[in-house]
């Protein structure tokens, strides 16, 4: 049988940019204040879930909602299980969208929102795919069971619920990085640091004191803003004037809000995932640079100290004396994702670590433990994911080798990430796509797009990878 798949699909683009627009018009961002039954994330996420499922519903598919956790669509016969895993949930959107980060537009053939290619595009591209499938009423010997995971920027706690209720798929793939295929990741290890802070009446050393310290929304994602909070009796404008003067010379945005008995210090850098740390600018190592040279109070000066002397621009773990790699998944990263230091109320960092597959996390863990307790901080949450490996030659990866080689005429070689994806959820899993080698990577970035032409063909690629794997 002979289909062009990619003429196939182009015919119906119009439809899946329209249910794409609606999907993404849904702000699914984890909202814990809001959940609930059937909601265990929060109100925005279970209606994005909802939502594909209901289209599925529309197109006659099989579904289920496993208590708002996740859910799925299955098309086809047999007792094998083909997934497709992708996921719902979106990271913040953080500040400066050129157009509303939850009203989808389309500009010069690039489709934006946030979840445009993170991974709400790629879930409506894998749809289509079945749906495809479905109407061109191919055999297929496998059940194919696209799911749709709802907290997968944060602890996974969504496939960890579906996977124990629910059969694993003996293999599968999620579009949710790069073509051609992704065969090995990094080990994922996040580690969340706290301590106490002096009581700002019995700390009253040097000029100025932190009062406060943020940035970061998520620790998989490049700081954008960090701001500081200074007080004390100290000259507050001629501070403003220096932090200007300092902003000025280094070619940074940023800026300084005088107050009565403060001066509140915001510093700007470049949102970036927090598998790639240094093709981001961490706004809160850029902010501890200049904090660096002022006379801080002792408390303040400790933190301000850890972030330069651990954390800084030592974006693989140098400082922290973690660096390493391997041949297979290349060098650990570490990313400072999140700051909060309060005088008198503690401090609070969550790094978010990516590993070689032969490193032992563990003796990573006592490392950076060792380190930081000299600041002050101490692991007292962690999350970990160990590395994942499917071999080259397994089938699973060789016939979407065949299949993106006979579609694009392009080699289609695997190779290795530091991102964590779905395919660490499966017991044989890769990623399939959507980016094709070449197209910016904008997810966890502001103006977060994906262009549309190459969506539609990666959900030709997904479709007749679906058929080849489980006709």
């Amino acid at each position: 049988m002979s289909i062009d798949w990619q003429q196939e699909m182009s015919r119906r683009q119009d439809e899946m940019m329209e249910r794409l627009k609606e999907l993404c018009s849904i702000e699914s961002v984890l909202d814990e204040s809001t959940a609930g039954p059937g909601a265990p994330f929060g109100k925005g996420i279970a209606e994005a879930l909802d939502y594909m499922l209901d289209l599925g519903e529309k197109e006659s598919f099989r579904t289920k909602n496993v208590d708002g956790y996740a859910g799925h669509v299955e098309y086809g016969e047999g007792e094998e299980i083909l997934g497709i895993l992708t996921h719902l949930d979106v990271v913040p959107t953080g500040e400066g969208w050129t157009s509303p980060p939850f009203s989808p537009e389309i500009r010069d053939g690039k489709f934006y929102a946030r979840g445009a290619q993170d991974d709400k595009g790629p879930a409506m591209a894998a749809f289509f795919a079945l749906k495809l499938v479905k109407e061109l009423g191919l055999p297929l010997n496998k059940r194919v069971r696209l799911i749709f995971g709802t907290d997968e920027e944060t602890h996974w706690r969504d496939v960890d619920y579906y996977f124990q209720r629910e059969p694993m798929p003996e293999t599968g793939f999620t579009p949710d990085a790069d073509f051609p295929i992704i065969h090995a990741e990094k080990g994922l290890l996040d580690l969340t640091l706290t301590g106490k802070t002096a009581p700002a009446a019995d700390d009253g050393e040097g000029d100025w004191v932190l009062a406060r310290f943020e940035a970061g929304q998520r620790v998989n994602m490049v700081p954008d803003i960090a701001a500081a909070r200074l007080e004390g009796e100290g000259d507050v404008f001629a501070l403003k004037e220096k932090y200007q003067e300092y902003l000025l010379s280094h070619g940074i945005r940023g800026y300084a809000e005088e107050g009565d008995d403060h001066l509140k210090l915001v510093m700007e850098g470049v949102a970036h995932h927090g598998s790639e740390p240094d093709r981001g600018v961490n706004a809160a190592y850029r902010l501890t640079r200049f904090l660096d040279g002022l006379s801080l109070d002792e408390s303040g000066g400790r933190f301000i100290a850890f972030i330069n002397d651990l954390l800084a621009d030592a974006f693989f773990g140098e400082k922290l004396g973690i660096n390493q790699e391997d041949e297979r998944v290349g060098r650990l990263t570490v990313n400072g994702g999140v700051f909060r230091y309060e005088i008198g109320q503690g401090q609070h960092v969550e790094l978010n670590i990516r590993y070689p597959i032969s490193a032992d996390a563990e003796v990573i863990r006592r490392q950076v433990q060792g380190k930081t307790k000299a600041y002050g901080l101490l692991i007292s949450e962690e999350d970990h994911k160990p590395g994942h490996f499917v071999d080259p030659e397994h089938p699973l990866v060789q016939t979407l080798r065949r299949v993106y080689e006979e579609e694009t005429g392009k080699t289609g070689e695997p190779f290795a990430i530091g991102g964590a994806t779905y395919a660490r959820a499966l017991k044989t899993g890769v990623v399939f796509g959507p980016l094709f080698p070449g197209t910016a990577e904008t997810a966890h970035q502001k103006d977060e797009f994906i262009p549309v032409d190459e969506l539609v063909k990666a959900a030709a690629l997904y479709a007749r990878a679906i058929y080849e794997l489980a006709k």
